[in-house]
């Protein structure tokens, strides 16, 4: 819990300075949060200070294009707004004064102006809910937000008046001003509900007119504008027309003089995050995983991408911010045995500098080494893992073994810190003399479109092998003892979890963390069951049988395996009634089985008590049924 969470370093317009944020868990008496603060360093990591301090976080920061000003985030005032500092020291001056709720915030390229995404406080909705008559009618008066303006400077009568110019029958997500400070692209979508998020379609409206015209609106996914910095081209990515999660994505180049447009080679993975375009307008960086790492790609206005940056060890922040000028990069990095530091890095030499201090005096705690491995399932197809050793690890002896199983099903396993807090402590384990596999089997991103579409129709069926091919391979290396095993996971990897359990009696004990276990009540309460259509071709109703046969609850008659079942209270992603139906399958037939949930908690656990408390139980259950 000591180890902070760093952001990617924002490197400034004129390449001298850099910001970032530190995140550290607050949990004195009552409070059980996390805390976010703004630091502030030359390119080179001289001069560091913390920028920002108090009980309440700040943050995304951004330079102002003169490099003076470092705007950031804050909900200080009670509501988040928006504020600047001086970069070389001073007060915050708070520069909205919003009611309402707000999402990003963006200058624009001339200083002038700052956009914001945000809703406006609804008197009738708050009246409604001190009266006791906030009943909802769903999918009734979705809670959009909408674009807003509002002038860097204050007028003559020291004001500053926030001014909607994009609004209608839809949500805001992402947005980018034009080069010349006169247009904004932006992403809407019907509603904020993460079901309507493969609807999204690109707008753009004129500042001084309110003009908007659509720019790409068709039945694929348009997301993440980002104009070139000649202004000739707005570039994006798409799916398919059929816009299914599952659908590769490309980066689309578009003509902003006749609204032409022309997809660009294929990404390797098909799976890209733009980052910015070079200075010239040439190329185009992105973001995209490579197996167990991140990958920093260019991707020219003709010709394939080609790798710019990577790490030989370890990873970054999938997310790589570039100053305006597109003189640095800024980023986050990590690998097994180092904790996250934000970095920046010259775009003409690629090489990262160190500019954050926040984890360099962590106790030297040892962690176990962790080894990329591969193994063939049973169907023949490569998979790749992360095997963590235990600590003062002896090739002599045979070793417990965890099997960690990601979420998703499309996550991935990267090399990141293995001492950082999570649900899973994975260097804990290690130091408790336990082996852990974390396997990336079929299903998960970062090995290509093919890989990542193979497990449709077929949960439970190869990725399963995959899973148990993996562990065998650990047992065959002399590491794992197969009398002591262990499953578990989060989310798809709780799905995992009550399937493996119902599969096989090999685990001594199982945690299964907000797992899906009846896939005809999950896709009726959760909050996207368009992605159960996308992997099962269809709703259930359509082909009850399918749904039926690759749910754990079906096959829970052939559990033995004591399990630990934990669930936030309120998870719209995997409704918590999916761990009680589990749980009480499991409770009745006589197997040893625990639930825990916990309350104001989501899809994944953020106070850091409940995340300390499932770390906790996750060691204790394991110790229970496999000891040292």
């Amino acid at each position: 819990m000591k180890v902070k969470t760093v952001s990617a370093a924002v490197p400034s317009p004129d390449g001298k300075l850099a910001v970032w944020t530190e995140t550290h868990p607050v949990m004195d008496g009552e409070k059980s949060e996390l805390n976010t603060q703004i630091y502030l360093a030359a390119v080179d990591g001289s001069n560091r200070i913390q920028l920002t301090r108090g009980e309440k976080s700040s943050n995304a920061p951004a330079f102002s294009p003169d490099s003076k000003w470092i705007f950031f985030a804050s909900d200080r005032s009670g509501k988040r707004n928006i504020y600047r500092i001086p970069a070389d020291g001073g007060e915050a001056e708070q520069i909205t004064h919003w009611s309402g709720t707000m999402a990003a915030f963006s200058v624009s390229p001339n200083g002038k102006w700052i956009a914001f995404t945000g809703r406006e406080p609804d008197r009738d909705e708050e009246r409604a809910r001190r009266e006791k008559l906030d009943f909802r009618v769903i999918d009734e008066n979705p809670h959009n937000n909408s674009l807003w303006i509002i002038t860097v400077e204050p007028n003559v009568e020291g004001k500053r008046e926030a001014k909607k110019i994009a609004a209608g029958p839809y949500h805001v997500g992402q947005f980018d001003w034009s080069p010349d400070s006169t247009r904004i692209a932006y992403e809407v979508r019907p509603t904020p509900e993460a079901d309507d998020g493969p609807k999204a379609d690109i707008l753009e409206v004129a500042l001084e007119t309110g003009a908007i015209r659509n720019l790409a609106a068709t039945p694929a996914t348009e997301s993440e504008p980002r104009y070139s910095p000649d202004g000739r081209y707005l570039a994006f990515v798409r799916t398919t027309q059929s816009a299914k999660r599952i659908d590769g994505r490309r980066i689309v180049l578009m003509s902003l003089s006749d609204l032409r447009s022309r997809e660009l080679p294929a990404t390797p993975d098909e799976n890209p995050l733009l980052d910015s375009w070079a200075p010239d307008s040439s190329k185009i960086y992105f973001s995209e995983g490579v197996r167990t790492r991140e990958a920093l790609y260019a991707m020219p206005v003709d010709g394939p991408p080609s790798i710019v940056f990577q790490r030989s060890r370890g990873t970054f922040s999938p997310q790589v911010v570039f100053n305006r000028a597109g003189t640095y990069a800024g980023l986050a990095i990590q690998s097994p045995d180092e904790p996250v530091e934000a970095y920046v890095m010259p775009v003409s030499s690629m090489k990262p500098a160190r500019v954050s201090a926040a984890n360099v005096n962590l106790p030297k705690e040892p962690v176990g080494e962790t080894r990329v491995i591969r193994w063939k399932s049973k169907d023949g197809k490569e998979i790749e893992g992360l095997l963590t050793l235990p600590v003062n690890y002896d090739k002599a002896k045979k070793y417990p073994l965890i099997l960690n199983i990601h979420g998703g099903p499309s996550g991935a396993f990267n090399e990141t810190f293995i001492g950082a807090s999570g649900l899973y402590p994975i260097a804990s384990f290690a130091a408790r003399g336990w082996a852990v596999l974390r396997p990336n089997p079929r299903g998960s991103t970062s090995y290509g479109l093919p890989f990542r579409s193979a497990n449709i129709d077929d949960w439970g069926g190869g990725d399963y092998q995959d899973l148990m091919s993996g562990v065998d391979f650990v047992i065959q290396m002399g590491v794992a003892d197969p009398n002591r095993l262990a499953v578990m996971g989060w989310s798809y990897g709780g799905y995992m979890t009550d399937w493996v359990i119902t599969q096989t009696n090999r685990f001594k004990c199982a945690s299964s963390g907000a797992g899906l276990s009846d896939l005809i009540s999950m896709w009726g309460t959760n909050d996207i069951p368009s992605t159960l259509d996308d992997y099962f071709e269809g709703p259930w109703y359509e082909q009850p049988e399918r749904y039926i046969k690759m749910s754990p609850l079906a096959h829970v008659a052939n559990v033995t395996t004591p399990t630990l079942f934990l669930h936030g209270e309120i998870d719209p992603r995997v409704p918590t009634t999916q761990g009680y139906e589990m749980y009480h399958a499991v409770k009745r037939r006589g197997v040893p089985a625990e639930m825990v949930v916990y309350p104001r908690t989501q899809h994944g656990p953020q106070e850091p008590k409940f995340v300390l408390d499932i770390m906790h139980r996750n060691i204790d259950w394991v110790a229970k049924y496999i000891g040292e």
